[in-house]
């Protein structure tokens, strides 16, 4: 990586793509020099809990009801008033625009803005309402959406240099089909450098911080949607996942996230920096949302809709109505001797598994060698290093290659040092052997698991969402709790639950030779969100949800200590 020749002149583009960003908010939401006076700067490195502090209330930007609409309705509820008339798409529009040029202006979660255009389509759907007319489902509600899809006039840089000025001249098939479904779409968001680091900050647009702890984290790649939601800059986000991408910023940032089975949810005709019709594992699009009911609204519009007539490579398979067991047989993936957990996920974990039990929930005990976690990641980091077409453009514009990413290749190396590899000997195949060899291994693992499955007979599996919580900016390094479940090809919802707390002050961390973690540092990550990871086999969407639903309420009847702003 450091060997190729920077080009300087990637900065001065860089600087001037930043200001034209920064040119279209409007002057009148521009947050004060006194607001900032009252933070501790420079932010990045100095610690902000900008949701408790009520930056965003603090500014005196947004009304008293501009502030209730962003703060006091779940996505089920907006669409709710928006329905009987007691709010038009219109003010609701302006709110979220509002709030979202204010949450760029603390922790850079935007890249591309669409205000004017925003506000003009709010205005029509509420011509059309007024007349009983109602687009979709979705008729009037702001939805924004991870920088890689294409929005018409826009750019999908995905924060690479290589991309930069090179507008979108049509829409990606899930913003058509959000707009067939009535959504407002009026923001994109940040993204770490190929999408490929848990860290969203680029060199185009910078970093995205975490407004929880401005220290920390946001999480990747969906970084800057976490961070947008989570500071009710959005109602409804879409990112994707590929590796832990809407998860881990779901985790980071205290909001809910899901992502679906390959090939459900529409990604196709999006901004990319792989190799053209290099399928191996899939990347998958998902919501983000601060109610879980959220989820549900995004998947069952968009699946009712039948989205393979937008978007040809998606599974037609209309969203299914589910009921569930009133008890559950829970799965718990243990912790894995070489991914060990931070004391507040393993502290969060077993309160939530105490609060299921005494709902009446079956706890199943599943062993580290029957979930595979090492060797399903162990398969997933040689299929993405099969393809090198990412760090190629890079290199290609001359920019450099940012720390979060070497950290993750620093990481996994320690790792393939450490311990041997359970994959066939390739030193001798060509790519093309390789990923033969690779989706051969893979396919002997997912068939482990459905045989696990049917062997505790269970319903649905608990996890960490990580090792630890958000963690300082660049030290996140691989997500082995979530990839595995990408190289499955399972369905997985990350829940909020708990934070980091003074009971974690107690608990000493240590890391032997052979593992990975991030570094464990109570004082600066004191306060960060938890929670919990759910996921069922593939293709089990709808009872993947409908389950993370009801252990969530579970949980919150049970008086677990939730992420509270």
């Amino acid at each position: 990586m450091s060997s190729y020749k920077q080009n300087p002149e990637w900065q001065q583009r860089a600087t001037q793509k930043r200001q034209e960003c920064a040119n279209k908010i409007p002057p009148e939401w521009r947050i004060s020099e006194g607001l900032t006076a009252l933070l501790q700067t420079p932010l990045a490195e100095t610690k902000n809990n900008l949701i408790r502090e009520n930056a965003v209330r603090r500014s005196g930007i947004m009304t008293e009801r501009e502030l209730q609409i962003t703060e006091g309705y779940t996505v089920s509820e907006l669409l709710s008033a928006l329905a009987d008339g007691s709010l038009t798409s219109t003010e609701v529009t302006v709110a979220y625009c509002k709030r979202a040029a204010i949450a760029q202006q603390l922790v850079c979660c935007l890249t591309e803005t669409m205000f004017e255009e925003a506000q003009e389509r709010a205005r029509y759907l509420d011509q059309l309402r007024s007349q009983g007319q109602v687009v979709g489902p979705l008729h009037g509600l702001p939805v924004s959406i991870k920088d890689m899809f294409h929005y018409k006039g826009t750019e999908a840089t995905i924060g690479m240099v290589a991309f930069m000025g090179e507008v979108s001249t049509g829409n990606s098939p899930l913003v058509d089909i959000l707009l067939k479904l009535g959504a407002v779409i009026y923001v994109k968001t940040n993204v770490p450098q190929t999408m490929m680091a848990l860290d969203s900050h680029n060199n185009v647009f910078g970093r995205t911080l975490n407004p929880w702890n401005t220290t920390l984290t946001p999480g990747g790649s969906s970084g800057g949607e976490g961070a947008l939601v989570a500071l009710r800059g959005s109602p409804l986000g879409v990112g994707t996942d590929v590796g832990g991408s809407i998860r881990v910023p779901a985790l980071c940032c205290g909001t809910y996230g899901f992502r679906p089975s390959a090939s459900r949810v529409p990604n196709g005709g999006t901004r990319t920096c792989t190799t053209s019709g290099m399928r191996f594992i899939l990347s998958c699009a998902g919501p983000l949302a601060m109610d879980i009911e959220g989820l549900e609204v995004f998947c069952r519009s968009l699946l009712n809709i039948q989205p393979s007539l937008y978007d040809s490579s998606v599974i037609d398979v209309p969203w299914r109505k589910t009921t569930i067991k009133p008890r559950l047989r829970i799965g718990l993936v243990p912790e894995h001797p070489v991914f060990p957990l931070h004391p507040p996920v393993k502290r969060v974990l077993t309160e939530a598994i105490q609060l299921l039990k005494e709902q009446g929930h079956e706890i199943i005990n599943v062993t580290s060698e029957e979930c595979r976690v090492l060797e399903l990641n162990e398969v997933a980091w040689n299929i993405f290093r099969l393809d090198q077409s990412a760090l190629n453009h890079v290199m290609s514009a001359g920019e450099p290659v940012v720390p979060a990413l070497r950290r993750i290749g620093a990481q996994i190396e320690r790792l393939n040092q450490a311990h041997q590899s359970s994959l066939p000997d390739m030193s001798e195949m060509d790519r093309l052997g390789r990923l033969a060899a690779l989706n051969t291994r893979r396919a002997e693992l997912r068939d482990e698991y459905r045989v696990m499955w049917l062997r505790h007979d269970l319903d649905i599996c608990l996890a960490p969402p990580a090792q630890n919580s958000a963690v300082a900016h660049d030290t996140f390094g691989p997500s082995p709790y979530t990839t595995f479940l990408n190289c499955l090809d399972y369905p997985a919802c990350v829940i909020p639950f708990g934070q980091v707390n003074e009971l974690d002050a107690m608990e000493t961390f240590e890391l032997g030779k052979s593992q990975i973690a991030p570094e464990y540092n109570h004082k600066q990550i004191a306060g960060a969100p938890c929670g919990i990871q759910l996921f069922t086999t593939t293709m089990r969407d709808e009872e993947c949800l409908q389950m993370a639903k009801h252990i969530d309420r579970c949980l919150k009847e049970g008086g677990g200590n939730m992420v509270r702003a």
